[in-house]
């Protein structure tokens, strides 16, 4: 071959070569430009730019005094970026674990590089930049985590919910969960104003993902969460938490309920359930004792009902305290039929309607439902608030059992009085009674007084709410007299009664149902009532289900729960000085310590 045809060949190969070199740069940057270019874009963006999310600090719970029984303390979530641990990082790792208290294998695994798939259609796959060693820890752990100099380990600040009482007034307040979700009581109801708005800032980062301030685009300041303020009292809700551990350990119920509150505004100022939790560790409590019982709880309240014939028979005028009424036969004619009526606990026999409530009759208060007919008696039954729930306590909160008339049987005119064939909630019960101490006004129970913010200033005020009127003043003052007959000698309570007050109240012992039929072994034991029943400003209601007692006895109400009223009662009159009617406060502490 001729030089000038190799030459002319060896131009054309080393110009077909440079074409096909830019060909392939340019199919490259068409890839890159064109086909691939948004998604590649996509991962730019997200390497580059990033949204900080700032979070709120949740609000403060307290009790009527100041208290606090829910606050947010700050934290640091403690991380590892993978990818930036260092050779010389390896050997800093035993101290880490030691002050962490993650074992060291873990460690070392959470410190190995790593990849995930972000976008399985897209194909993303990344490298693992985080990974969590602890949830929380203190500012003085996290300074001597720093000072190891291991750049890829740091933390985040954020928020955690701390309750600094411990189990008190639990089920009241609920608990915030560990994905930040309010969960049941206070927490969850007045979750709008408690958890605040989160902020956020959209910011650039370097190829070391630290923040290019130059380059903050927008951001959003976090709004804090308000304050609420709870009608509970923390030093009375201590009293009755250990009153209802008391009684657990005594007796060894299935549960216990224990309400306290003010019967002229419906507030509750301590509430106690039995199994109890701790909110700060929820997680290691059974399920069953996260519920709030005086409110999810229906039984049969048995003679505690007993009020309420008895209020509508004086409201109606179809009799007075001073009408005798026959305990004694069996029967009654009602309606043109023979109605079998309940067996008397202890023999009765013609006896006046005071007597029917001191001496708790069935029999009487059958007699007395039947003087109302079924529709006024059934009016009565809702008025006094059952078979309704009371919208105080969310949704967790149940309406209780009460069948319409069109369910009724030939016997439910003759049991429903007595407190059986009927389902009511501790809750339901305990207002009842404080209708009748409030002079016959039914309250709406008040849990929450207020929100207010970090200034303190009022943002929104909960003011009592009256539900309805159930009976006339006079008629409530005259069953409150009735009442006060009970925790005497002439009554079913002796064990509540404490010398130099005024205590009504009633108990109630009622069968626990098996298999459809009334145990004759276990019973839901009930006391409720108030004082001074001249002046009521203190409600109790204490319920005991299926408690055993030590020597094997039935758990009457009037043995297990009546003292258990005395002893919660005599801590609260010592506690805001309450005297007794015409005595002074020298003679008042001396009558109390004689009643200890």
């Amino acid at each position: 071959m001729s030089p000038a045809y190799i030459a002319r060949w060896r131009f054309a190969l080393v110009f077909l070569t440079i074409a096909a070199g830019y060909c392939g740069i340019i199919v490259q940057l068409y890839h890159l430009q064109i086909s691939d270019g948004p998604r590649i874009a996509r991962m730019a963006e997200n390497a580059r730019e990033r949204v900080q999310v700032q979070r709120a600090r949740r609000g403060d719970i307290s009790d009527c005094r100041g208290n606090l029984l829910a606050a947010t303390r700050p934290v640091i979530e403690l991380g590892v970026d993978p990818e930036g641990i260092r050779p010389e990082d390896e050997a800093k790792l035993p101290k880490l674990a030691e002050l962490t208290g993650v074992p060291l294998a873990k460690l070392r695994e959470l410190c190995t590089p790593g990849t995930y798939t972000s976008n399985a259609e897209l194909g993303e796959v990344r490298k693992v930049r985080w990974r969590k060693i602890s949830d929380a820890i203190g500012d003085t752990l996290y300074d001597e985590i720093r000072a190891l100099g291991i750049p890829a380990v740091y933390g985040n600040r954020k928020y955690v919910r701390d309750y600094p009482s411990g189990i008190a007034a639990a089920h009241m307040l609920g608990f915030v969960n560990k994905e930040e979700a309010a969960v049941t009581g206070v927490e969850y109801q007045l979750d709008y104003y408690l958890r605040g708005q989160d902020g956020w800032r959209e910011i650039e980062t370097d190829a070391r993902r630290k923040e290019m301030a130059q380059f903050e685009k927008r951001s959003v300041a976090p709004r804090d969460g308000l304050n609420v303020e709870m009608t509970l009292d923390l030093v009375i809700q201590d009293m009755v938490d250990r009153e209802a551990e008391k009684l657990s350990q005594t007796y060894h119920p299935d549960s216990v309920v224990i309400i306290v509150s003010d019967p002229r505004s419906g507030d509750i100022l301590g509430l106690a359930n039995w199994p109890v939790f701790n909110p700060n560790e929820y997680w290691k409590s059974p399920v069953d004792s996260l519920r709030n019982r005086a409110v999810t709880d229906v039984y049969e309240p048995g003679s505690t009902f007993k009020i309420v014939p008895v209020a509508g028979a004086l409201e109606e005028h179809l009799v007075t305290p001073d009408t005798l009424v026959d305990c004694k036969s069996p029967t009654a004619e009602y309606n043109g039929r023979t109605v079998r009526l309940p067996r008397e606990d202890h023999a009765m026999g013609i006896v006046p309607v005071s007597s029917v409530v001191a001496k708790s009759s069935n029999r009487g208060s059958a007699r007395l439902a039947m003087k109302l007919g079924d529709e006024r008696f059934l009016d009565y039954v809702h008025s006094f608030g059952f078979g309704k729930a009371s919208g105080s306590f969310g949704t967790a909160e149940v309406r209780g059992l009460v069948n319409p008339l069109d369910k009724w049987d030939g016997l439910t005119i003759s049991r429903m009085p007595m407190g059986h064939s009927i389902g009511v909630t501790a809750v339901q019960m305990h207002y009842a009674m404080s209708a009748v101490a409030n002079g016959g006004v039914l309250m709406q129970p008040r849990i929450v007084s207020r929100v207010y913010d970090n200034n303190g200033e009022t943002v929104f005020n909960f003011s009592p709410r009256v539900r309805n009127r159930v009976m006339s003043q006079q008629t409530a003052h005259a069953l409150a007299a009735m009442l006060e007959k009970v925790p005497t000698k002439e009554g079913t309570a002796v064990r509540a009664e404490i010398k130099g007050y005024q205590v009504a109240g009633k108990t109630g012992t009622s069968q626990k149902i098996e298999n459809g039929q009334y145990s004759h072994s276990k019973h839901v034991a009930t006391f409720t009532g108030f004082f001074p029943a001249s002046d009521p400003q203190i409600a109790v209601t204490v319920v005991i289900d299926n408690g055993k007692r030590p020597d094997g006895g039935v758990s009457y109400g009037g043995v297990v729960a009546a003292p258990a009223f005395k002893e919660i009662a005599q801590q609260i009159i010592q506690y805001l000085a309450m005297e007794p009617p015409g005595t002074s406060g020298i003679e008042m502490l001396a009558t109390t310590d004689a009643a200890r």
